[in-house]
């Protein structure tokens, strides 16, 4: 049995601006700011971390437990509005990807991804996506990557008939943060050049497999088996 685990956000879809928009409401409902997201790289990074980035940048200062979870009570809201209208793109190969790999018997389909999980969902059924999926690990579980690979692996032996170890264990995704916290977490890792970074770029941290997208399903399926 092997198990895979996917990115969200430049892997599977882009919400085209939805989440920003959604954290940038959410930011001036609360504190007056506008654009909290515009000096924010978040590609690749949890939610904890970039929200601890927007605290420190606008208010120069962290941000406590109480003030995160009110954020988040304004941000879900908000991104299944923004969801809601915007235009969702699945990224290349990825719908018949999924299908395919759904239907096998001998693959474990599971999300790791710096979202924190009831957005993580949000945007998964904005695409359509969710029905492929059960569990992962979410940037509400942790603000480390691989702390979250960790707790998508843990929660995936609830999802198998007959608990036992996983034969591979594979994260895929379109970032460095993907490829170097799913090494560190023990799995193969699958470079995928559809988000913000090159292929150059991903090459440079070595994934052991590595796609321009999704899109060639049998050179991709292929890895897995």
């Amino acid at each position: 049995m092997k198990l895979l685990l996917f990115d969200i956000d430049g892997t599977l879809l882009l919400t085209n601006g939805a989440g920003t928009r959604a954290a940038n409401r959410a930011f001036e409902k609360i504190y007056g700011i506008k654009n909290a997201m515009n000096q924010i790289d978040a590609a690749g990074k949890t939610d904890p971390l970039i929200l601890k980035e927007i605290f420190l940048n606008e208010l120069n200062r962290d941000y406590a437990q109480q003030e995160a979870r009110a954020l988040y009570d304004h941000y879900i809201p908000f991104l299944e509005e923004e969801t809601g209208k915007a235009e969702i793109t699945v990224m290349p190969g990825v719908r018949q990807l999924l299908e395919n790999l759904t239907a096998r018997e001998d693959m474990v389909l599971g999300v790791a991804t710096g979202n924190i999980e009831e957005g993580a969902w949000i945007k998964l059924r904005s695409a359509g996506l969710d029905k492929h999926f059960k569990f992962g690990g979410f940037g509400s579980d942790s603000h480390s990557r691989e702390h979250l690979i960790l707790k998508a692996l843990d929660r995936a032996k609830d999802h198998i008939a007959h608990p036992t170890e996983f034969e591979k264990i594979f994260v895929i995704g379109d970032t460095p943060y993907d490829i170097n916290h799913g090494r560190a977490a023990g799995a193969l890792t699958v470079g995928v050049a559809t988000g913000s970074y090159s292929r150059a770029q991903l090459e440079e941290h070595n994934p052991d497999h590595l796609f321009d997208d999704l899109n060639n399903l049998q050179s991709v399926i292929r890895i897995f088996e």
